[in-house]
């Protein structure tokens, strides 16, 4: 299956991984119940969506994400760009404001009120920006909206609760998982190079040599890329597919046993 990585890759790389890292940013707070961070992700997430979104109809892309000075009205402005899709013009930069505001002025941005409302509003950025990405997929990728959706869906899942983060500590929380799938959940549930000696750490193995082992296993099928050194490693899109059917049957054996 194609990676949402894939999907996007017409837009540059300075723009493009941001946004998948807030998209995961987002979707992980939110399994984790850490709702005011999830909130807050959504903000920057808008500023990465608008410089997407201004870059493809000017057709030059800015190197990186900014915020605009006034930011409703530079989503205002997207509406002019009468040869992009409509929803790249009208749907998305009228969204945008209203996920921007509850970054700004509900509970996450500032303290006060009469009911703590950050869970319902992250439930909310939540939805957003899944919908964004899976439009962004969409039309980036011209796919059907039933895929695009489960490309999104398949980059989201990573995030469910099977990893618990706590500082510089991950955990796997179901502990009758093997190794090797303890392995690739850790590795696909962080973005960007991962050290060994943490991943180590994380899984809490005994037998250092095997699993430097795994590791050589993995990389020689093309699921990660261990370094020359065989000190840091990160996911490889055959990786990322294997994370992806670990969590389908986690996820189908938690709904038979409800």
């Amino acid at each position: 299956m194609t990676s949402p990585a894939t999907a996007l890759a017409a837009i540059p790389s300075g723009l493009r991984d941001p946004l998948l890292a807030e998209y995961r940013e987002i979707t992980r707070n939110f399994a984790e119940h850490r709702w005011r961070p999830s909130e807050l992700s959504g903000g920057i997430f808008c500023e990465i969506v608008y410089a997407i979104l201004h870059g493809h109809a000017a057709g030059a892309y800015a190197a990186a994400p900014s915020k605009p000075d006034d930011f409703p009205s530079a989503c205002k402005s997207l509406e002019k760009n009468t040869h992009v899709p409509r929803s790249f013009r009208i749907l998305i930069p009228r969204a945008l404001p209203a996920l921007y505001e509850i970054r700004n002025n509900r509970g996450v941005g500032h303290a006060g009120g009469d009911v703590d409302s950050n869970h319902m509003d992250a439930t909310l950025v939540l939805a957003m920006t899944n919908w964004v990405m899976a439009e962004l997929v969409r039309v980036f990728h011209t796919l059907p909206i039933k895929e695009a959706q489960a490309l999104v869906d398949a980059l989201a899942d990573r995030r469910i609760p099977l990893v618990w983060e706590g500082g510089s500590m991950r955990r796997v929380l179901d502990p009758s998982m093997k190794l090797w799938e303890q392995i690739i959940i850790l590795v696909a549930s962080r973005s960007g190079t991962i050290v060994v000696t943490d991943l180590l750490d994380w899984t809490g193995y005994g037998n250092k040599s095997y699993f430097m082992k795994t590791l050589r296993e993995f990389h020689a099928k093309r699921w990660i890329e261990l370094s020359r050194g065989e000190t840091t490693l990160e996911i490889l899109p055959p990786g990322s597919v294997q994370a992806a059917q670990i969590v389908e049957r986690t996820n189908a054996i938690a709904g038979r046993r409800q």
